[in-house]
């Protein structure tokens, strides 16, 4: 005979409960495991009578079919049901809770998500420390997560719950938080519940199986319906989970060496089935080096990937330059006239004018060269102008007053600004705010072909040398320059040829010169 199901099935005290405050008040929090659980339940599917917030998971919301459900039984009009038990938190210094030993390291991207929820909507569930409320010191239970976002809030205070109990109490509840979690590994579930019997075992003797069974019994291998708060029982209660993933964690935790199960914590073989190929060899010493050979397997194949795709990239990179250095043989060089797309590197050092500040006098004393306003300047490479290819990089250097021009600069020669490196001249200079001693190199991009160099090759971003004669750049740039682009024509502007030493690497043949320093004989 077959039986219609219940269309709405009562649920137990706790989870009605939940619904009636989340009903009446709009939302609902739950602030213990015990309501962990009973929310969870009621909102697990076949149920849905609350709703998870999807940000914070202890939030939850009433849905239409818990309302039904609760019209069907009856529940929330003329009967009166109890609200759920509450605790109360007492706010204490973060100072004055120790967090050490902890079974489990903090997650990066939990604690980052956690100060991001508490900056908008304050600490919604309290952490659980072991101590009394009038202790100068306690220790942390659960909610290390939630402690460690407050205190890199700069936090001083939060909220607890203060429990009384030992150590090993402190440890039950620390595991009993991580395993309601929905994102343990198999290792992490097989190393808290072994960890969880040992302690249960320790405080509650009584409940060894074999001793709550009758003398003279065939003790069988799963006693799933056995009375009494056995550790299975009592773990499945605690947790919400059933008693059968209970017994198969708690076995892979007993017969898997610790070692083992941390070195395969997170990675790609943190699974059941490789759990349970460990459990089945003899010693621990085989299964440690069973779990080692995975790694070191794993190690050695990223190793190869990593030059596969090393290489790799360097030959894209060689093939775009090829292009780029192509398209830039088709431009036009006239001795005299500005270059038309001829070249895929720029090395430009304009003649700012510049207030060269004098205590005496307090104005510019003038500059040993020709300057240029900002308007010339950009107008200088700008649209049809410019000397660049349509895929380029460009070298600016501006001073730090400058900073603003030089960006438009890039801008109106056609660049996008992406970083720029930096030179500390050592002997402190000028200036009216500051006193300078650096200069900045800025870094643009232009086109659709990359040209950025290669990973683990790029240069540091800060250089020292001291400075010499006005204006002249350590030569350390241009070699930085030469060594990441060999290949492609470059162009430095506002540079002679003839104030190169004979070992500049400028004068390999790949760089042309171009501005008011640059000589009639030998540049373009």
């Amino acid at each position: 005979m077959a039986y219609a199901p219940v269309p709405y099935p009562k649920p137990g005290h706790a989870g009605i409960a939940l619904i009636l405050t989340a009903v009446r008040e709009g939302e609902v929090f739950a602030h213990d495991s015990s309501q962990q659980i009973a929310a969870n339940k009621v909102a697990a599917s076949g149920w849905d009578y609350l709703s998870r917030d999807p940000q914070d998971g202890n939030k939850f919301y009433p849905t239409q079919r818990g309302r039904e459900m609760l019209a069907a039984h009856k529940l929330g009009g003329d009967i009166v049901v109890a609200a759920p038990k509450t605790k109360v938190a007492t706010e204490r210094r973060i100072d004055s809770i120790r967090a050490d030993n902890r079974l489990r390291n903090l997650d990066e991207k939990t604690v980052l998500a956690l100060m991001d929820n508490i900056q908008k909507y304050g600490l919604e569930t309290p952490i659980t420390v072991y101590g009394d409320v009038g202790a100068a010191s306690v220790d942390l239970g659960a909610g290390g997560h939630r402690l460690e976002a407050c205190k890199r809030l700069g936090l001083d205070a939060i909220l607890c719950f203060h429990k009384r109990g030992d150590e090993l109490d402190r440890q039950l509840c620390e595991i009993d938080e991580n395993l309601i979690r929905a994102d343990l590994t198999p290792a992490d579930r097989a190393l808290f519940l072994h960890r969880r019997k040992e302690i249960y075992l320790v405080k509650f003797p009584d409940t060894v199986r074999e001793a709550s069974l009758k003398r003279g019994s065939n003790p069988p291998s799963r006693q799933i319906g056995e009375t009494g708060k056995r550790f299975t029982a009592a773990t499945a209660e605690a947790t919400g989970q059933t008693e059968r993933t209970i017994q198969r964690d708690v076995e892979r935790g007993e017969k898997i060496s610790r070692t083992a199960l941390q070195m395969l914590r997170g990675t790609r073989h943190d699974k059941g089935v490789t759990l349970d190929q460990l459990k089945r060899l003899e010693t621990h010493e085989a299964q440690e080096k069973f779990a080692h050979d995975l790694i070191k397997a794993d190690k050695a194949v990223t190793a190869e990937s990593k030059a596969i795709r090393t290489i790799g990239q360097k030959h894209n990179r060689e093939m775009r330059l090829n292009l780029v250095c192509a398209i830039a043989e088709q431009g036009r060089r006239k001795s005299g006239d500005m270059p038309r797309g001829a070249y895929a590197v720029g090395y430009a050092d304009p003649p700012w004018q510049q207030e060269a500040w004098n205590d005496e006098t307090g104005q510019d004393k003038g500059l040993k060269y020709p300057s240029m306003t900002v308007e010339e300047i950009k107008a200088l490479c700008a649209g049809n102008n410019s000397p660049f290819t349509m895929d380029a990089v460009l070298f600016l250097w501006v001073t730090a007053n400058r900073l603003p021009d030089g960006i438009d600069v890039l801008r109106a020669w056609g660049f996008e600004y992406v970083s720029c490196m930096v030179w500390d001249k050592a002997h402190i200079g000028m200036g009216r705010w500051v006193r300078d001693r650096a200069e900045l190199l800025l870094i643009g991009k232009r086109g659709k072909i990359s040209l950025a160099p290669l990973p683990g090759t790029q240069p540091e971003s800060l250089y020292a040398e001291p400075k010499t004669e006005h204006s002249r750049k350590p030569v350390w740039f241009a070699e930085q320059i030469d060594r990441l682009w060999p290949q492609l024509p470059k162009l430095e502007l506002f540079q002679r040829r003839e104030s190169l030493a004979d070992s500049d690497v400028r004068l390999s043949g790949k760089w042309d010169f171009w501005g008011f320093e640059a000589s009639e004989e030998g540049d373009v």
